[in-house]
């Protein structure tokens, strides 16, 4: 079966399912118990595919892994797998099981239908502070949870950031655990990771770095939520990390004419420069804009959702969790419940939907990674827009 590894708990590596068979099943062929559906996206180093449980007619997402692919990477996918078994949260989207075969390592993961987030808000009719700050108290209680874990994220952004289903309320769930580190006692971190335009000031400045990381991201996905365009933006890198690392932003007229002095307060002790100063997710969760009832009923909608078409392309790139896809499945499935609908998918009776098209979107360098660090070997390169005028 391979010996494919994972470290246990005093750090020494074992192969994967001998001393912890809880971890993972073997199998020969994961067909015998799920039949694939469709390529739901592609990573750097693995596939993801809808799929059907044979016994329960549950629809899965199982992310497939060549062990060819993690030959010299076995670090990248034993922390993804470390991270992901660790976590049960309702906001997060969890891994339900892992298979192994003679090629292939299969992560069985929970399927998320309810599309990507700022497709969601430009369907609406209707959006207000209200809204955002509902789903960025979601986004708050799931960090926390991480946070409480010794979990960090590092990679958070509108992209990672899907709805659990297509009903008009709909939780939100964060997904791609890539970038994922799970602090030890003492550690520091160091690798500059994640997306140019999400990342906080001191990873830029590549000083050690912790959990306000994250914090500072959710500050960044709220500015986004209430004004349609990001904070920081220059066509060139440099300039682009010169503002961050003064956190040189503002909040703009008229866009931000409307918005609340309590949702601007609560943004500016997120994008705090500072991470020690910088409100955690616990303080957060306790800002009036969240807890209390300052967030305001005004619909913001048109402005909103004008700016987010101008300066976030269609979702067109491949990616870990291509929500495009789940939701044309379940339109055409009714949700993926009815067994005619499912045969028909089987016997191949369902015209498939063009991909969307239309991207603005570039692929960035990879960061550079410390020594004794293995970069993400499995997500996809991280990829930024390229916002367009906002006049």
């Amino acid at each position: 079966m391979g010996n494919h590894i994972v470290p246990d708990r005093h750090n020494k590596k074992m192969p994967l399912g001998e001393e912890c068979p809880a971890w993972k099943k073997k199998t020969t062929d994961v067909k015998e118990k799920y039949d694939f559906k469709d390529v739901l996206g592609t990573g750097a180093f693995s596939e993801v595919v809808l799929a059907e449980e044979k016994r329960t007619q549950k629809l899965v997402a199982i992310k497939c892994i060549p062990k060819k692919a993690l030959e010299g990477k076995e670090n990248s996918i034993e922390n993804e797998i470390a991270v992901l078994h660790k976590i049960k949260h309702a906001n997060i989207v969890s891994l339900e099981d892992i298979f192994e075969s003679k090629s292939h390592l299969y992560l069985v993961m929970q399927l998320v239908s309810g599309g990507e987030l700022f497709d969601r808000i430009i369907e609406k009719g209707f959006y207000t502070e209200k809204d955002a700050s509902k789903l960025i108290q979601q986004i708050l209680d799931a960090v926390k949870y991480l946070h409480d874990l010794g979990i960090v994220h590092r990679d958070l952004k509108p992209e990672n950031l899907l709805y659990y289903s297509m009903d008009e309320d709909s939780k939100i769930m964060i997904s791609d655990f890539g970038l994922s580190k799970i602090e030890d006692s003492g550690s520091v971190m160091s690798t500059a990771c994640g997306t140019p335009g999400y990342v906080a000031p001191e990873v830029l400045a590549q000083k050690p770095y912790s959990k306000a990381v994250d914090c500072w991201s959710i500050g960044v996905i709220s500015y986004i939520l209430l004004c349609g365009y990001p904070p920081f933006y220059d066509e060139n890198d440099a300039k682009l990390f010169e503002q961050i690392l003064k956190a040189e932003y503002e909040f703009d007229s008229p866009y931000w004419d409307d918005i609340s002095d309590s949702a601007k307060d609560f943004i500016v002790h997120l994008m705090e420069k500072d991470p020690h100063v910088r409100y955690s997710c616990e303080q957060a969760l306790q800002h009036p804009w969240i807890a209390g009832d300052t967030a305001l009923d005004k619909n913001i909608h048109e402005s909103v959702s004008a700016q987010i078409k101008k300066n976030f392309a269609k979702s067109k790139w491949k990616q870990a969790f291509n929500a495009t896809a789940v939701v044309r499945h379940m339109r055409r499935l009714q949700l993926g419940t009815t067994q005619e609908g499912a045969a028909a998918l089987q016997e191949g009776r369902v015209p498939r939907a063009p991909c969307p098209s239309g991207t603005s979107l570039t692929p960035l360098s990879p960061p550079p990674v410390a020594e004794d660090e293995a970069p993400d070997s499995i997500s996809p390169c991280s990829l930024r827009c390229h916002p367009t005028s906002r006049v």
